[in-house]
């Protein structure tokens, strides 16, 4: 078992109440597991607490990056939400805590 911080870094975006976290492998020869092992099924259930849709994943094979879309995740999006974390950069940290 490793984190996915060991050989993935993140980013994060927002629009309304969607959260979108980009996922890069930092050499190529390690996107093949990470594909395996970060499913979106996987990705919804780490997020358990705060995605109350569904996350779908988009591969970008060329760059070694998974992209997911986490629909309402974010308690209503910047207007609405009472968070501390409006847009949900903090989601690209802890994203990199999985375990694979």
């Amino acid at each position: 078992m490793m984190k996915l911080w060991e050989i993935a870094h993140s980013r994060t975006g927002d629009k309304g109440n969607i959260s979108n976290i980009s996922l890069i492998a930092y050499d190529m020869k390690d996107f093949e597991l990470i594909k395996e092992k970060v499913t979106p099924e996987k990705v919804k259930d780490f997020f358990k607490d705060i995605v109350k849709s569904e996350v779908v994943r988009y591969e970008l094979p060329n760059v070694g990056a998974l992209n997911f879309v986490m629909y309402d995740a974010l308690g209503g999006g910047v207007t609405r939400s009472l968070s501390l974390d409006k847009h949900g950069k903090s989601l690209s940290s802890y994203i990199l805590e999985m375990e694979i």
